[in-house]
């Protein structure tokens, strides 16, 4: 089975942005000129996914916007022979094809996901999640897409943590298969240290296998009242074998505000034109 379909949740209030999210999505705040979730779709691009959807939610119509053509503009650049403007403007390719469809109450990231079920139709499918952005040579998708080739199972996108982070990921109790690979044997949603059984985090990236959209039809809502991806996939093991893989690159959180700040100044400080514009020292 090969991997041609992506999903990509972008619903959430944003609410640790306010007053800025109230009428801006924080999946649309800059990393120097981009948005961030410009570089989401651009990772799944990158790693030979063509057909994308993005759940998004009332108020996030700029997204939408981004995406689609602006013929008053593109006319306007062609005019005046801004080539290199038109050019970043037309973002991807026109065999991308980029879809939409609104999560109409914010249910958590399992309901997010549920609402792809007719798009994946019945395919294993990549999630990437719309405020993680991945810096890596080869990107992360890629590299989960190529262990996938082998396990054909399930895998979830994790990392180290510190110790003091445990209590706010999803944590994996699992056996080492391989240099960055694990075979996953039970799922901790949050656990105090102490009872963590390892400080290896789930992140923003996802391989599912269609069968998850049973799984999240089953579990009942959890903290919150939201539908957790993680109690779906818990489920699931129970019938699959699911791997962790540790991917290899640097993972920016920009769903906190110190988060986004953090990314903009390192992405600052690796664009040397940038930094010398700015006479800032590396």
């Amino acid at each position: 089975m090969k991997i041609k379909k992506a999903v990509i949740p972008a619903a959430g209030f944003g609410t640790r942005f306010l007053p800025l999210t109230k009428s801006m999505p924080k999946e649309m705040l800059p990393v120097l000129n981009k948005p961030v979730i410009h570089y989401v779709v651009e990772e799944a691009v990158r790693s030979g996914i063509k057909d994308i959807l993005i759940i998004t939610a009332a108020g996030k119509r700029a997204i939408e916007d981004y995406f689609d053509h602006n013929a008053d503009l593109e006319q306007h650049l062609g005019k005046n022979n801004k080539s290199k403007e038109l050019n970043e403007i037309n973002i991807f390719a026109d065999d991308v094809y980029i879809h939409f469809i609104r999560q109409k109450e914010q249910k958590g990231l399992g309901h997010a996901v549920s609402l792809a079920k007719k798009f994946v139709n019945n395919e294993p499918f990549v999630v990437l999640l719309g405020d993680d952005i991945i810096k890596s040579k080869k990107h992360a998708t890629k590299q989960m897409m190529d262990v996938f080739e082998k396990t054909q199972s399930t895998i979830i996108g994790v990392e180290e943590v510190p110790d003091e982070k445990v209590n706010a990921y999803g944590i994996i109790d699992g056996e080492k298969i391989d240099n960055n690979l694990y075979k996953v044997h039970s799922l901790v949603e949050k656990p105090n240290m102490d009872d963590a059984p390892s400080n290896i985090g789930i992140i923003g990236r996802y391989i599912l296998m269609p069968e998850i959209f049973d799984c999240l039809e089953e579990i009942s809502p959890g903290a919150g009242g939201e539908l957790q991806l993680t109690d779906a996939l818990i489920l699931l093991n129970e019938s699959q074998e699911l791997y962790a893989y540790i991917f290899d690159g640097k993972r920016y959180d920009t769903g906190t505000p110190e988060g986004w700040l953090k990314t903009n100044i390192e992405y600052a400080m690796d664009d040397e034109n940038l930094r010398k514009k700015l006479n800032l020292r590396k």
